[in-house]
């Protein structure tokens, strides 16, 4: 979090009507919670809750070019993206360092939406417009890269509702994109992009607007949601959700000193692709064994909540680092991820996390932490 927060999102005057808990960001004023966390956590779980997205960046590239550029930029295979789908992938450095980890979604054959993390929009740019105009020959005129973060808004909409949501929003017949689809739905004069993805582990949509209609966008979910339950949430529950499916955050779980390989993400990186920033470098990593890794676990017994950069030792020995750690709302006891030196303990081993001073017993989990019953 930074204290030089300065931006607001279209929607930070609702957010305020609300009585919500203001925080820095990244660089953004953002409600952290309106009730509780615990209260907005749990409405996601049992019915919804709606999350303001706004600070998220988005990037447009497109052009006959488009898809083959983005290929060498990013880990996930942008050829296998069918018009209206959308992936998880990485855009790394020259060190196969994770820049940012981001959805990319095909939305036309030659016109791709990428969103990105908020405290990386002008870095992630940056990057791929010097590389966009210094690639041999420079693909500039087959591919026009564009930031569109300012003009637009975008919610998330999560939780085991989201069905009878969507019928009361868009109307009988209507249906739900398929998962990791994405389409445009008109909501009154508005056209949204409504892709059906999340970071909650619940089902769900997000949506992209333009920024002049975010209040209106807002205002109309949260009362057509009324009945079923519907709550404002703040990033103190998306954060406790997401780590309790072992969601990785990006500038915490995931930083340029990092890669998708140590994280436990190599599903996302396709290394039979002919060439990608940090491809060599991973092959090279791969090969040679990992140094450490991003393990999951959960507190024994009584303890306070582990948090960031807590150490973590395996008889004895210093062995890593907390990189997310929380009380899991869910679960009612304390949760976490760290990078551990390898070899890593396995599920069920033990480990002890040291909080103010004083070691407490961990147990090493599978992931995801939580696991809907």
């Amino acid at each position: 979090m930074s204290d030089a927060a300065t931006k607001t999102t279209p929607l930070y005057d609702e957010h305020v009507k609300l009585r919500a808990k203001i925080i820095p960001f990244g660089g953004w004023l953002m409600p952290v919670q309106y009730s509780s966390i615990m209260e907005e956590h749990l409405a996601v779980r049992n019915a919804l809750g709606v999350f303001d997205i706004s600070h998220m960046g988005e990037l447009v590239a497109r052009g006959p070019g488009a898809g083959a550029w983005l290929d060498t930029m990013l880990t996930n295979n942008v050829g296998k993206l069918e018009v209206g789908t959308g992936h998880y992938t990485f855009l790394l450095n020259d060190e196969a360092g994770i820049i940012d980890d981001l959805i990319l979604y095909r939305i036309e054959e030659e016109k791709f939406l990428l969103v990105v993390n908020a405290s990386r929009i002008e870095d992630d740019f940056a990057w791929l417009q010097s590389h966009l105009r210094g690639s041999s020959p420079p693909a500039t005129a087959e591919v026009h890269l564009e930031n569109k973060s300012d003009r637009d808004a975008g919610l998330a909409v999560q939780g085991p509702k989201i069905g009878e949501l969507f019928t009361a929003l868009f109307g009988e017949g209507k249906e739900l994109p398929a998962r990791n689809h994405i389409a445009q739905f008109d909501l009154g004069p508005t056209t949204l992009w409504v892709a059906r993805t999340g970071y909650t582990g619940e089902d769900g949509i997000e949506v992209f607007f333009p920024a002049t209609e975010a209040a209106r966008v807002w205002n109309e979910i949260l009362e057509k949601g009324k009945s079923l339950g519907i709550r404002p949430c703040g990033l103190g529950a998306r954060d406790t959700l997401r780590l309790e499916m072992c969601y990785p955050l990006n500038g915490s779980d995931l930083s340029p000193e990092h890669n998708p390989l140590e994280a436990g993400l190599g599903f996302f990186v396709d290394l039979s692709k002919a060439n990608f920033t940090g491809r060599e470098i991973l092959l090279r990593e791969k090969e040679a064994g990992l140094s450490r890794r991003l393990v999951a676990f959960k507190m024994k017994g009584k303890s306070p909540p582990p948090r960031p950069h807590y150490r973590v030792f395996r008889d004895g020995t210093d062995v890593g680092e907390l990189t997310s750690g929380t009380l899991s709302p869910s679960l009612n006891y304390g949760i976490g991820m760290a990078y551990l030196k390898t070899p890593a303990p396995k599920p069920g081993e033990e480990i002890e996390v040291e909080i103010r001073g004083q070691k407490f017993p961990a147990l090493i989990e599978k992931k995801p932490l939580y696991k809907k019953s």
